[in-house]
């Protein structure tokens, strides 16, 4: 791949559950210009206090390395590791969204989410909530479809990814 061309990198990144690390990492982007295409941050690990980040960015190859060996300098990482190249992986994000109205609309929408395998989580005669989980590309093309339905509003976690097989990012 060409050093100027842009790529979407899924980064795992282990690190001390600790104040202050979420900000750490941000900073780290925000200081330099990169940008966050998604972030999520739980603890995965109680016993050893280790939480995983999962950053979504775009760069080219020269910025993402770059990315990583920045993240790699930080204290309160322990391991990063760029799911993208390293082989085959598994990335999924939740979604909640509500669709406002009534008659033919709703029932399309209905149909529409059955047909998505989107759970209605909450149901009214005007509004219906679903609850999907999938890819990115999934999950945006039921918010496309369900634009001219009465689409009121989505609420996403953003990508969670983990590699397939048995590899996994270690401390």
């Amino acid at each position: 791949m060409s050093d100027l061309m842009q790529r979407t990198a899924t980064i795992a990144v282990l690190v001390e559950n600790e104040a202050g690390v979420l900000a750490r990492v941000i900073g780290l982007f925000s200081g330099r210009g990169y940008n966050i295409e998604s972030l999520t941050v739980a603890p995965v690990d109680e016993e050893r206090r280790l939480s995983r980040i999962t950053v979504v960015t775009s760069g080219t190859d020269m910025i993402i390395e770059q990315i990583k060996a920045q993240l790699d300098r930080l204290v309160p990482v322990h391991t990063v590791s760029d799911l993208s190249l390293e082989g085959p992986h598994l990335t999924r994000e939740l979604a909640l969204i509500k669709v406002v109205g009534r008659g033919e609309a709703r029932m399309e929408a209905l149909r529409l989410g059955d047909a998505f395998r989107a759970r209605v989580v909450d149901a009214s005669h005007e509004s219906a909530t679903f609850e999907m989980t999938g890819t990115a590309e999934k999950i945006d093309a039921f918010v496309a479809l369900m634009r001219p339905l009465g689409l009121a509003e989505v609420s996403r976690t953003g990508a969670v990814a983990i590699a397939r097989g048995p590899r996994s990012l270690a401390a």
